[in-house]
């Protein structure tokens, strides 16, 4: 890990120089935000650690702890813990990209406003869920908060509507489970891809793909033949050598996976990802330990057309399928109203399953729409209050990452309260 380590040396994210005092914190060198900032004093705070900021900014000097093992396990923002390294500065260090948030399997797939899973790490933290507990996540996208979850041992159920983002979710989660056979399966797909003479049962890549009894394997490959997909419709990339590379790196990927789960002796967290409802969730009434999620930006963000290709290419009806997702659906006013409505909705679901005085971290930002200010986080905060939660923090997030599309979002902590009505009704 070490020898790792060194090789990126040259990637200021990585840097392994400097080793600080006995008792200090220090962050990673590419916490600089506020709010990161911020978090990173919140994540201390839920962890039982007392800490002074130092002059610099950069570290803090630990003047009380319960535990220096569980901060260096579980912390988002530091490097070092009293001169040891993280378990999070040697995961990220497992980066196939030259982006410091796409390490691992996070950046299998260019879907459009994901989470920082460093945020996402932090929040877990913060939100006090402890190994074994469970999270779920609503609006799953791209799976960062099923990562996430799993690298710390939390479980996670993850639901949306869009079968591209479960099957995102499902292959950064379960493909460290199939290595062997994703391995065992390789040279036949590259025959698929690249059909020679000697090939002479002339199966299709889509034949072959078809023909892989174990589901987790299959989506591995099929997920392969989207990125490919979405490399020649975004980039134009040649799809044949798009595949090939791609299926080099992420299993490259799903291997680092692997190994830093084993190196680190991770207990990660179980996985449940599915296809469903935000408004109608497929689950008992509270049983959830804690929810971190993003409400879908649809308003400013169309997801189907941004997505065509890969929902045409898993042989879904654009028109049919978007009349499920939140936001996207209706013209002018109606479409901000039946966003609202379905919004409302959706906070009542996560009423009814989250336990009582346990924490939902809602991350959302106001929209431009027809060039005026839809104020989705002054509406988001009324109508939580309403069903009974209690906003108990509001942490202003630069954003990154989401092609400027908007240009700031909030970090909103509530915690479940009053009993409601809400909890008597279960849609299981």
């Amino acid at each position: 890990m070490i020898q790792r380590s060194e090789k990126i040396d040259s990637f200021w994210a990585y840097n392994t120089k400097d080793l600080p005092p006995n008792r200090q914190l220090v962050l990673l060198d590419n916490v600089q935000f506020i709010y990161e900032l911020a978090l990173a004093q919140l994540e201390l705070q839920s962890l039982g650690a007392r800490c002074e900021l130092t002059n610099g900014l950069r570290a803090f000097e630990l003047l009380e702890t319960e535990d220096d093992e569980s901060l260096r396990k579980r912390l988002a923002y530091f490097k070092f813990v009293k001169g040891k390294y993280t378990d999070y500065f040697q995961i990220i260090q497992k980066n196939r990209t030259r982006s410091v948030n796409q390490y691992l399997t996070h950046w299998i797939y260019p879907y459009k406003g994901k989470f920082h899973p460093q945020m996402i790490r932090a929040l877990l933290n913060i939100i006090g869920l402890e190994q074994g507990d469970t999270i779920l996540d609503p609006f799953i996208g791209s799976g960062t908060a099923g990562v996430e979850a799993q690298l710390l041992g939390i479980n996670c159920v993850g639901i949306d509507v869009s079968p591209l983002c479960v099957l995102q979710s499902r292959v950064k989660t379960e493909s460290i489970d199939v290595l062997p056979p994703i391995l065992k399966w390789k040279e036949q797909i590259i025959k698929g891809v690249s059909p020679s003479l000697f090939n002479l049962e002339r199966k299709t890549l889509d034949d072959i793909i078809s023909s892989i009894p174990d589901e987790k394997t299959k989506n591995f490959y099929r997920m392969v033949k989207l990125v490919a997909i979405s490399d020649n419709a975004r980039r134009g990339r040649e799809f044949s050598k798009a595949f090939l590379k791609n299926l080099d790196l992420m299993i490259d990927s799903v291997n680092d996976f692997v190994e830093i789960s084993n190196s680190l002796n991770l207990q990660l967290g179980k996985m449940s990802i599915k296809t469903g409802d935000a408004r109608w969730l497929p689950l008992e009434n509270v049983c959830i330990d804690g929810i971190v999620t993003s409400p879908p930006y649809s308003i400013a963000l169309d997801y189907v057309t941004n997505d065509a290709h890969a929902l045409q290419e898993l042989g879904y009806n654009l028109s049919e399928i978007r009349e499920g997702f939140i936001g996207v659906r209706g013209k002018n006013q109606s479409r901000i109203e039946l966003y609202n409505d379905d919004l409302i909705r959706s906070l009542k679901e996560m009423y009814r399953v989250l336990k009582p005085n346990k924490y939902a971290a809602i991350v959302i930002g106001n929209a431009t729409y027809l060039g005026q200010t839809v104020k989705t986080v002054e509406f988001t905060i009324t109508q939580a209050e309403k069903i009974g939660f209690k906003l108990v923090k509001n942490i202003d997030k630069i954003i990154f990452g989401l092609y400027n599309v908007m240009q700031k979002e909030n970090i909103l902590i509530f915690r479940k309260e009053k009993p409601s009505s809400f909890d008597g009704v279960s849609n299981v």
